[in-house]
Parts: C-alpha cells; structure tokens; sequence
C-alpha cells in the first residue's frame, strides 16, 4: 500500500518540475530583473577597474612588452605585473597633494615617506608642505606631440633635474691656429733723399736704436740744396726791395719766393729749417735730416758716413713697435667664418699666465698652393714694448657664427638619428618632449630654428629619464587606443548579430510551437 501512494507523488513532482521549465522559457527576459542584473554582473566583471581604462600587464626587465591579460614575459619568462595607467592631469594633482614626505632640515635630498631620523646626522626628520594642487590647464600639444608626463616633486628631486631658460646669444665658432709676430707695414718708414750729396756725419750709428718724430739722423751736404737756399735768399732781397713798385711787379717778386720755399718742401726741407734759414739770412753748407716718424731703426746702410748718396737709395728703415701684426694661416673650411675685424685671444710661452688680445686686420687675396691655407694678419698693441719681431705665439679666433640666435645648451638636445628633441618644463611637476629643428652648433650652444619659442625652460640633465617615460606612456595610450577603437567596431556590429540571432530564433521557436 505505501509504495502505491507514494508512486503517485513522484509522478506529480516530476510533472510540476516540468512545468516550472516551461514556463520560466516563455516568461518576459526581465521578469524581476534577474536577466537584467545578471547582464549587469557580466558587464561589470568584464569591465576594468581603472573606469574607461584597459588593465594592461608588463613585464618589469622589458617595458616595452605590453599584454592585456596576465602572463609570463616571452623574452625572459617573468610574471608579468600590472601596469599603473595614467588617469588624467587631476588625478595627478590630487595625488601629489594628498602625498606626504619627511626630510632632513639640513639635507633636503633625505626624502622619507614616514617619520624616523636623518641617516646622515640623526636628527629628526620633519614634515614637508605638501605640494599646492595645480588647477591650470595641461598645455596643447602639437598633433605630434608626445604626452605630458607628470612626475612627484620628491622624484624631480631625487633624479636631480636641471633646467634652463632659452636664450638668444651670439654664436661663435673658435678656431686655434699658431703664427709668429712681425713688423706692422702700415708703422714702417724708409729714409731715403730726393737730391744727390755727401753724407758728413750721422747721428744713428746701429740697429736698434729708438728715435723721436723730428729728431736728426745724419747731415749731408748738397750743392743743389746750397743752390736753391742762395734762390731763396736773393728772392727775398729782392721782394723786400720791391716794396715801394706798382703791385704787379711786387706780385712777380713774392711769387719767386714762393717758388724756392715750394722747391725746399719738396726735398723734405721742413718749414722750420726754411724760417730759420730766412731768418739769419745765411746760407747751410750741410743740412740736417729728421726721422720722418719716431720707432725703432730696424736697418741702416753701413758706412754711412761719408758716403756719396742718390736720390732713392734706402739709408734707414724705421719701425712703430706699439703695434705688431700676428701673421697665421687658416684652412679652407675656416676662410668663410673669419673676416675682418674678428677678436682675437694671444698666448705667448714667453710671458707665462699673460693673455693679449686683438682683431683681424686684413686677409691676403690668395691661398698657398702648396698648404692649401690663408694666412692672416692680426693687429696687436704693444705699447709696453715687451713684443719682438719672430715671436711664436697661439692664437684663438673667435669668428661670430650667427647673432641673436635662438639657442639651447647641447647637453639639453636629445639625438636619435631620425629626431632631435627637448624636454619642457612646464612647472609643477609636468614636462613634456618637443620635436625641434636644429641649426649652427658651436661653442657648446646649438641653433634652434623651429619648435621652440623665448622664455620656454628646458630641462639640461635627466631627460633622457623623463623622455623614456612618455615615449612609454605614448606607446601605451597607442595600444589602449586601438584596442578602443576595435572594441567599437565590434560593439557597434554585435547588435545587428544579435538581432539577426534572437530573428531567426523566434522564427524557429514559433515555428516549432
């Protein structure tokens, strides 16, 4: 009897399982919200934790290997780590102000994140302000701009990052060149007469002696000067007897005095010598000639004295030395960067420690043929004397490349081969890579002729640090993107599929009903 009631039982629990089944088939999708929160739970669990950012992996020996999912590095088989993504310039500011750090008062480098002693002094470390949130806008950048990158000031500090303004200067090319000092040719005078005689007695007797402007060098005898001085002197006689005549006849007498003082100053007779001669009214058997400038006598003819002399024959040499010229050669690649007037820096072994300075003062018109070089000549004061004729000397031109060019320091250029960039420094932690163009390198400072303006900061030591982490950034906001972009497509195309699927199921459901 019990097992006939109970075999009824079963058969109704099997039938209302049944249908249960059934009509949990047929009832509306969001009946209760289950179908609904259960989609919700999926979406969710699918969706990454950093809001519309991919959770990304990568492996902490190879930056550059980037995955979506957890895994092993395949180049050096490590557990790859989750990767922090950037969540925007607030996100930053807010964490930079939120970040508390303790430093030594008097080693400000001791950056601690918790309170202790100074490990170099001991003394207690001390809270430091935190940093000010910075609310003004990131820059714009150029479409081919990289991102920005925002660092901790405790990191900017620890990685001792460097900066400096960009500035205009004057960019100079030195050039190191020897050369030996000569005589100036525009301070050396050769004595010499214009009139035949006999030389009685000189007054320079050797080379090297130092004469004044206007002092006697030797006295000569003349007929043709003893000649012209009695010319002179009847000329005068005459013209004062002419006083009392009709003014024509007085003009003819003084135009004959004229004439002789004339002839007198074209022998270099100076006006002095012919007043003094006009004077006492006596006629100088000798006459005594002047140093026409005052230096010192580089060359003299020998045997002067006594000697029978023409017209044009070179009887002393005399040299200016308050200034020398500095004769060096430059190679063909430095003739287009010197041009006259260009400074000059003098090193002598002579004078140990001592520097001379001076200016290009001219360029010959012509290249060695045998060396290939220009030789130069450089002006050089000398007004203390100390510089001879022959002296070696070094020698660094320092010609202007361009002026008021728009330069940054050489060590601030980051160089690839296929860019050239800069690191800016915006402030407040945030810097960012710029593509530049480059123009004349010299002195330690490059040209920049595009890509940045005056006033911008750039930074000179780290960025090579700094440049690294936004090319990263870059490469994972360009994987972020495309993945983006295809989880688009895909989504926007799911639909369609989903209808067509749910179409064709209804059908084949009503078909079958």
């Amino acid at each position: 009897m019990t097992e006939i009631r109970t075999a009824p039982l079963m058969i109704a629990a099997v039938v209302s399982l049944g249908l249960g089944v059934i009509v949990a088939q047929y009832l509306p999708s969001d009946l209760l919200g289950l179908r609904q929160g259960a989609g919700d739970s999926e979406e969710s669990a699918m969706e990454p934790a950093g809001g519309d950012q991919e959770q990304l992996w990568t492996c902490g020996m190879h930056p550059h290997v980037i995955e979506s999912e957890p895994g092993q590095c395949p180049i050096c088989a490590m557990d790859l780590t989750p990767m922090e993504m950037d969540q925007g310039h607030e996100h930053h500011a807010h964490d930079a102000a939120a970040a508390e750090t303790w430093t030594c008062p008097d080693h400000a480098i001791i950056q601690e994140d918790s309170p202790g002693t100074c490990p170099i002094d001991g003394l207690d470390l001390v809270r430091t302000a935190p940093p000010a949130p910075d609310v003004s806008p990131p820059p714009v950048a150029a479409e081919d701009a990289r991102p920005t990158v925002t660092l901790d000031p405790g990191l900017v500090q620890s990685m001792n990052v460097q900066t400096r303004l960009v500035e205009r200067r004057d960019l100079t090319r030195p050039i190191r060149t020897v050369g030996y000092l000569e005589f100036d040719q525009q301070r050396m005078v050769t004595v010499t007469t214009k009139y035949s005689g006999w030389i009685e007695r000189v007054s320079v007797n050797y080379v090297g002696e130092r004469v004044n402007r206007g002092e006697a060098l030797f006295e000569i005898y003349s007929p043709e000067l003893v000649q012209t001085e009695q010319e002179l002197l009847s000329a005068l006689d005459f013209a004062r007897e002419m006083e009392g005549a009709p003014e024509d006849a007085r003009r003819r007498a003084w135009s004959m005095v004229e004439s002789a003082r004339t002839r007198l100053g074209y022998w270099d007779i100076t006006p002095e010598q012919i007043a003094r001669l006009e004077e006492t009214g006596e006629v100088f058997r000798t006459l005594e000639v002047a140093a026409p400038a005052g230096g010192v006598v580089m060359r003299r003819m020998r045997g002067l004295e006594g000697m029978a002399v023409q017209p044009g024959m070179e009887l002393f040499h005399i040299a200016d030395l308050s200034s020398l010229w500095l004769s060096v050669e430059l190679f063909e690649d430095q003739i287009a960067a010197v041009r006259e007037g260009t400074e000059a820096t003098i090193d002598l072994s002579y004078f140990p420690g001592e520097t001379f300075r001076g200016r290009v003062r001219f360029l010959e018109p012509e290249l060695s043929e045998e060396t290939r070089t220009l030789r130069a000549k450089i002006e050089v004061p000398n007004r203390s004397g100390r510089l001879r004729k022959g002296m070696y000397a070094t020698v660094e031109l320092q010609p202007v490349e361009v002026r008021d060019a728009l330069a940054v320091p050489l060590e601030a250029v980051l160089r690839t081969g296929q860019r050239n960039a800069v690191v800016l420094a915006h402030g407040g932690g945030r810097f960012e890579p710029r593509d530049i163009t480059l123009g004349q390198e010299t002195g330690g400072f490059v040209q920049v002729l595009a890509g940045l303006d005056d006033g911008d900061r750039v930074v000179t030591s780290a960025q090579f640090l700094i440049d690294s982490e936004s090319t990263l950034r870059e490469a994972v906001l360009k994987i972020v993107s495309e993945r983006r972009d295809a989880q688009g497509r895909s989504g926007a195309a799911d639909p369609h599929a989903e209808h067509d699927v749910h179409a064709h199921g209804g059908h084949g459901a009503h078909g079958g009903h």
